[in-house]
């Protein structure tokens, strides 16, 4: 290849990088995160109609929840990964699950992203798991682009929200755009950034785009509006104190994490959207190059690379199969292309990439950096492997989180014991569950940790419908778990002769320590320094 034609190459990857907005939702459970992706995709043009929640009791599901579990529950359990375009822009949400017990799987998910979209109910403003998942951004450096949701309900006050979330979260809110009446009054969004007011129409339950009446000027549109004349002179007010702040956002703040601006709406009514999604598509960053190994920035013109952020097995029920999500760092990825795994210097030739729409899958031709591509796993992809098409690369970005809860669990029918073991290998590869040796355990049972309860419903569930194994589980009280260095037989030495400590190993080798209690902790951090004591190491 002539030095024009890979010069050439080298551009068209970055504009088509330009050309891509990878993000995920960042939320508490039940702020309506859902529903606000149902309508990005029906305001990106993916879906004609969107299935509200309360359409699910008629067997109507969100596209993103399609696992049996999640039908059950009316909760995101998995990770999604959808894809919509509009005016040009190739959007990669990440949908991350909503529900408080499954952050583990959330904050290896937003390692993938280049940025947050974190929604926020207007009445309870930012709560315990927004703010774990903000965290992960904050550790990051990557933006966060906030939603105020259900403006048509009862709530806080617009500036109360915007010191909420100050305070909460030790950041600027930004308003961009400003809620026109309140509650049941709520009719409308002022544009803060272009001057402009929408008056919007409820159609159809909000399975179809809200009619707007978009008015140039916020005295001619709350001339339209049904609000009081007290309301009109309020809400006139509010705006002159507000109106210049996103002018002078500090946009390395913003870049950083430290500043977020601020759209208000009601994803369920469709009110304030089309707003927010005009200008998301600038404030949310194309895909940015990310460190390899050593610390260098790996540019996206480079030959390709990409990273397995995710692991999901039995997709479709009646094949055994196992999906690996990977996240293109650099390159162009064409199907076909024979990569190489960093781990193992196995060649993998992939020759039938998806991206997934729920669980639609459509074969993916090509895909540039941001792209997300869910390629069959050939058995020896682990959450974290990196592919490369040129020299090699590797990337350590997704960190191995200290699971927070234990069960020992064995089978029921002595004659399964290798299903069990086979299924939870399969399950810890895919990220839903830590399994360990059990401390001076019988070979018969394991342990599991995870990072919330609920996870070991998922893992109950799993092994049943997938595995034909019923599980025979029995909780077990540790205080906390740290992990060790990999390098660390003095470390162990001093550990195994401390007081109410136990060490084991996860199926990959990896030691953890397990605390009886907070004193147990205390004492093994004097005897072997914190600095030893992982709350969570790369992976």
């Amino acid at each position: 290849m002539s030095q024009t034609e890979t010069a050439t190459k080298k551009n068209n990857i970055v504009e088509e990088a330009k050309k891509r907005r990878t993000f995920a939702i960042i939320s508490h459970p039940d702020a309506g995160k859902t529903t606000l992706t149902e309508k990005l995709l029906l305001y990106g043009g993916a879906i004609h109609e969107a299935g509200s929640i309360r359409q699910r009791k008629a067997a109507r599901y969100a596209a993103s929840d399609w696992m049996a579990i999640e039908k059950e529950r009316g909760i995101s359990v998995t990770s999604s990964v959808l894809r919509f375009e509009k005016d040009g822009i190739k959007y990669n949400l990440l949908d991350t699950p909503g529900h408080k017990d499954f952050s583990e799987d959330t904050l290896r998910t937003l390692v993938a992203a280049d940025s947050g979209l974190m929604v926020i109910d207007v009445a309870k403003g930012v709560e315990e798991q927004t703010e774990k998942l903000f965290e992960v951004c904050k550790m990051r450096q990557v933006p966060v682009i906030t939603f105020v949701n259900k403006c048509d309900r009862p709530g806080m006050e617009p500036l109360e929200v915007l010191s909420n979330v100050e305070n909460k979260l030790g950041i600027e809110a930004i308003p961009a755009s400003w809620p026109v009446g309140y509650g049941q009054k709520f009719q409308g969004i002022y544009d803060l950034i272009g001057g402009e007011l929408h008056l919007y129409r409820k159609s159809k339950h909000g399975a179809q785009k809200a009619e707007a009446e978009v008015f140039s000027s916020l005295e001619e549109g709350l001339a339209e509006s049904t609000l009081s004349g007290a309301e009109k002179e309020a809400l006139t007010e509010e705006v002159l104190l507000i109106e210049d702040m996103f002018e002078s956002m500090d946009q390395d703040a913003f870049k950083k994490g430290e500043a977020s601006p601020v759209f208000f709406g009601s994803a369920l009514n469709n009110f304030g959207l089309d707003v927010f999604l005009n200008y998301f598509q600038n404030l949310a960053p194309s895909p940015q190059p990310y460190e390899n190994s050593e610390e260098q920035q790996h540019d996206l013109e480079q030959p390709f690379s990409g990273f397995v952020f995710k692991l999901q097995a039995n997709m479709n029920p009646d094949h055994r199969d196992c999906a690996a999500f990977v996240r293109v760092t650099s390159g162009k990825f064409e199907r076909g292309l024979e990569a190489t795994h960093a781990g193992t210097g196995k060649k993998v030739r992939m020759s039938t990439p998806h991206t997934l729409m729920g669980d639609e899958r459509h074969i993916m031709e090509e895909a540039y950096p941001g792209d997300i591509v869910s390629l069959f796993s050939p058995g020896f992809f682990r959450i974290g492997s990196t592919l490369y098409t040129d020299k090699p690369v590797t990337f350590n970005v997704i960190p191995l989180f200290t699971p927070e809860h234990f069960m020992k669990v064995s089978t029921k029918d002595p004659f399964k014991r290798k299903q069990l073991r086979e299924g939870l290998k399969q399950l810890s590869e895919e990220g839903v569950v830590h399994v360990f040796e059990v401390p001076h355990g019988v070979g018969n049972e394991l342990l599991l940790g995870t990072v919330g309860i609920l996870q070991f419903d998922v893992v109950t569930h799993r092994m049943q419908a997938e595995y034909g194994v019923e599980l025979h589980q029995q909780a077990v009280s540790y205080h906390s778990a740290r992990w060790l260095p990999n390098e660390s037989d003095d470390i162990i030495e001093k550990l195994e002769k401390s007081y109410s400590t136990h060490i084991t190993k996860d199926m990959e080798g990896n030691p953890i320590v397990l605390f009886e209690s907070a004193y147990a902790l205390s004492q093994a951090e004097e005897k072997v320094g914190a600095e030893n004591l992982f709350k969570y190491k790369q992976g």
